[in-house]
């Protein structure tokens, strides 16, 4: 991944320019108090913080040229006064320069440590591959903010005796606490998936596993930390889908697509018995059996979509909730799963207006059709995102 770099609106990059301008028109106006020094100062200080050293040196040039204009025109040129002057704006430009070269300083350091943390996302939370048989799969993670890269929500996608199975989570909390705990998580998930026929039995496994990690956690951690996780299983030869609902928002079908190319229809599929997230199992009477895993139909050229609750969550300016069926309806035919997340992400910041409150990480599913099968895998993630942002801009 490329670094990010911060893209400035238009106003911010010609400021100080204007607080030169209008220094150096104050000091022509009022020469004898030199009212427009501290402007001069603010754009020297500005431009250092907020612009490229070529611009900064460029203000602060210009700061400094000006002054000795008006000096020569009013006569203090040479004096004690005209001379602390310039002296004070050469200050000032110097330094401009010196505050850009520590936030130059500090980008370069930020843009190690997002190295450090981008291969540790990769690590922790690998892509899932792209296709699966008849299946095509995508995934994303969008953190809460853009300096955040890896947080408490996870996905997998595993071929097992048993099927193709999925998994999505949301780890409360934070930090490096919620990042140990999904390594825990994926890590049984891969592991147990393999060994476990049933997906009851599969959660069991999982839980233990974090019960197991939780004995090494303060008290505090270990009393309020749990995990909301759905289970999914594509059984081999099946057009269809099991699921296993602990404590999650339900998944979400879009399909099968109606005739004539139209929009398909978009479902939640909730469970009938949601079952306690993660972690909770032992916790004074809450314990019990777990529900059995629901099986639903899931065709061919039908999508399930797995989401956590940055987007369910996710609010507008009135405190509305985001509602996938709604925003989702409008924008199909989708060609594959890379294009339902790219309209997804889309759609969910059109509806925030702006950063969200909690992470957010979708699985698309898709089972293929015969025919898209022969035709091999759908566009790259890549692909889709040129031609949306081409479709936004035209």
């Amino acid at each position: 991944m490329a670094p990010r770099s911060v893209q400035w609106p238009p106003y911010v990059r010609v400021a100080p320019w204007l607080l030169t301008a209008g220094g150096l028109v104050w000091n022509a106006l009022e020469p004898t108090d030199y009212w427009g020094d501290p402007l001069l100062a603010a754009a020297a200080v500005l431009a250092g913080a907020l612009l490229a050293l070529r611009d900064t040196v460029a203000v602060g040039a210009a700061n400094v040229l000006g002054i000795l204009v008006l000096s020569t025109q009013d006569g203090s040129l040479g004096t004690g006064a005209g001379y602390l002057e310039l002296a004070n704006t050469t200050f000032a430009a110097l330094l401009g320069i010196w505050v850009n070269r520590v936030v130059a300083r500090h980008g370069r350091r930020l843009a190690r440590v997002r190295s450090v943390a981008e291969a540790a996302q990769r690590a922790v939370l690998p892509e899932p591959p792209a296709r699966v048989g008849r299946l095509s799969v995508a995934a994303c993670y969008r953190a809460a903010q853009d300096e955040a890269l890896i947080g408490g929500d996870a996905y997998a996608l595993q071929v097992t005796p048993y099927g193709v199975r999925g998994l999505i989570a949301d780890v409360r909390g934070k930090g490096l606490h919620a990042v140990g705990v999904v390594s825990v998580l994926l890590g049984a998930f891969r592991e147990d998936s393999h060994r476990l026929p049933d997906l009851s039995a599969l959660a069991d496994a999982l839980e233990d596993s974090l019960l197991r990690e939780s004995e090494r956690m303060s008290e505090e951690l270990r009393l309020e930390g749990f995990i909301t996780a759905l289970l999914v299983e594509f059984p081999p030869g099946e057009e269809s889908v099991r699921t296993l609902d602990c404590g999650h928002p339900g998944p979400y079908l879009l399909g099968p697509y109606p005739s004539g190319g139209a929009a398909p229809p978009v479902r939640r599929l909730d469970a009938a018995d949601p079952g306690l997230p993660l972690g909770m199992g032992g916790l004074g009477g809450l314990g019990g059996a777990r529900p059995a895993p629901e099986s639903r139909p899931f065709p061919a050229g039908c999508t399930l979509l797995l989401v956590t609750d940055g987007v369910t969550e996710a609010r507008d300016a009135a405190g509305e909730f985001y509602d996938p069926v709604l925003g989702l309806a409008p924008l199909g035919p989708f060609a594959g799963p890379g294009e339902v997340l790219d309209a997804l992400v889309a759609d969910v910041g059109r509806w925030t207006g702006g950063p969200r409150d909690d992470d957010m990480a979708v699985l698309a599913i898709t089972h293929r059709t015969a025919r898209a099968s022969e035709q091999g895998p759908a566009p790259a993630r890549t692909q889709v995102r040129a031609r949306a942002r081409a479709e936004t801009d035209g």
